[in-house]
């Protein structure tokens, strides 16, 4: 029989389930942005809102880190795994605050691309706020970053063709330098996510 000296504070687990809950938040609030007539600036702000909560839930969790004697696992890597969430939500607070402040959904439509990137950050959204509660037990935890990783390179793909739109002649060139930031963002938050999924992978490793 394995035994552990490490306890099972249910805080960290807690709290690492209210930041992936957040990012969910998120990730609803950019699928708005396809609903016609939106609030783009409702939107912009309710993230920023949101980026909010996770940077106080981080901070508790670190303030968490440096208060307990014994940590259910590795120090660093609670940090690790508290800053990549963070990491996430900042990347989505920046594509709607960009989307606003750029004037972009202004255009008739966003492209179909773009809609299929937030659609995959979505998916990974789900799947992350799903896992992290698995984590207490350390159990059931693989088929999520093999899914989490599927989804970052289908997110690869709809970023490829996304740009391939963007420099097919179809825009200005202001509006081109405006939207490649915001699909360089959305880029950003699929791999982050990915991060994600890899230290909880690495986190389990160390565990089992």
């Amino acid at each position: 029989m394995k035994f552990s000296f490490r306890p099972v504070e249910g805080a960290f687990y807690e709290l690492f389930t209210k930041a992936a809950r957040n990012l969910m938040r998120g990730t609803e609030l950019l699928n708005e942005l396809a609903l016609p007539g939106v609030d783009v600036q409702s939107v912009s702000e309710r993230l920023t809102e949101v980026e909010h909560d996770s940077d106080q839930i981080t901070h508790d969790l670190y303030k968490k880190i440096n208060s307990a004697f014994i940590t259910p696992f590795d120090r660093e890597d609670i940090y690790r795994l508290g800053s990549q969430l963070d990491d996430v939500m900042d990347h989505l607070e920046a594509v709607g605050n960009l989307l606003y402040l750029y004037g972009l959904t202004q255009l008739p439509s966003l492209p179909r691309e773009m809609h299929e990137l937030i659609a995959v950050l979505d998916q990974q959204a789900r799947v992350t706020a799903d896992a992290m509660p698995r984590l207490r037990a350390m159990k059931d935890l693989k088929d999520y970053w093999i899914e989490c990783n599927r989804l970052e390179n289908e997110g690869d793909r709809a970023y490829r063709m996304l740009l391939v739109r963007l420099f097919s002649g179809e825009y200005d060139a202001l509006t081109v330098l405006k939207m490649k930031e915001v699909a360089d963002e959305l880029e950003a938050a699929c791999d982050a996510f990915e991060h994600v999924a890899n230290t909880v992978e690495t986190i389990a490793v160390k565990e089992s």
